[in-house]
C-alpha cells in the first residue's frame, strides 16, 4: 500500500472512531427497535431512548433522514449475513457442494438473527424495496453465476441461471415465518437443498439412479 501522503494505511484517529461506534451504536438500536416494535414505533425518539442518546440531534448529526438511516441498516444486515456466509461457501468445493452450502448458510442467518430479519422485513414492507434492490440484486448475480459454473462444469442441466437464481432467493426468503413458528433449520435446510439439487441436476427426477446424498 502506499503511503506517500502521509494518510493511507493510518488508523482512524480517535474522531473517526467515535464517530463510526456512534454510527454502529444508532444503527444497532434501529435494528432491535425495527424487530420488537415495527417500522411505525421506530422514531428518532425511539432510538435515542433505545441507544440512550441525549437528543435526535446526535442522529441526524448522522443521518440526514429516516430513509438515510434505514438504507444504512439494511447495509449493516447484508454485511452481517455476507460475513456469516462467506467462510462456509469458500470452503466448499464443486458446484454441488457449493450449492448446498450456500443454502444452508442462509437458513443458520436467518435462523440465528430473528431481530435482524424481522427488521429488514419492516423496511422492505414499509419503505419500498429501493432501500434493499442493490443487495437484492447482487445476491441474485452471486447465485447464477454459481449456477452458470455449475453448468459449465457439467454439473448442472441446462436452465437460466437467472430463473434459478430468483427461485433460490424467493425460497430462502420464504422461510422466514416458518423458522420464527419453531420450524427445525437443519430440517428446512435439507428440504431445500434436497429441491434444489434435483432442480439441478442433470439426472431425471424420474430417474432412480439420481438419487444422490448432498449432505
Amino acid at each position: 500500500m502506499d503511503n506517500s501522503d502521509g494518510h493511507q494505511g493510518r488508523p482512524p484517529g480517535p474522531h473517526q472512531a467515535a464517530t463510526a461506534a456512534r454510527r454502529k451504536q444508532i444503527i444497532q438500536a434501529a435494528i432491535t427497535l425495527l424487530g420488537e416494535r415495527g417500522y411505525q414505533a421506530t422514531t428518532f425518539d425511539a432510538i435515542c431512548k433505545e441507544a440512550g442518546l441525549s437528543s435526535s440531534r446526535l442522529i441526524t448529526y448522522h443521518f440526514s433522514s429516516k430513509d438515510e438511516l434505514f438504507a444504512a441498516v439494511a447495509d449493516q444486515i447484508a454485511g452481517d449475513a455476507e460475513a456469516h456466509v462467506r467462510p462456509a461457501v469458500e470452503a466448499a468445493t464443486g458446484a454441488r457442494e457449493l450449492l448446498a452450502t450456500a443454502i444452508r448458510a442462509n437458513v443458520a442467518f436467518i435462523a440465528a438473527h430473528s431481530s435482524q430479519v424481522r427488521a429488514l422485513q419492516q423496511i422492505l414492507l414499509n419503505s419500498g424495496q429501493g432501500v434493499w434492490e442493490r443487495h437484492h440484486t447482487e445476491s441474485l448475480d452471486r447465485l447464477a453465476g454459481l449456477f452458470t459454473d455449475g453448468q459449465r462444469a457439467g454439473v448442472f442441466r441446462t436452465f437460466d441461471p437467472r430463473v434459478m437464481a430468483a427461485a433460490l432467493r424467493a425460497s430462502i426468503d420464504s422461510v422466514v415465518p416458518l423458522l420464527a413458528a419453531g420450524l427445525d433449520p437443519g430440517l428446512c435446510a435439507d428440504e431445500l437443498v434436497e429441491l434444489f439439487d434435483r432442480s439441478t441436476s442433470e439426472k431425471s427426477w424420474a430417474d432412480p439412479e439420481g438419487e444422490h446424498d448432498v449432505s
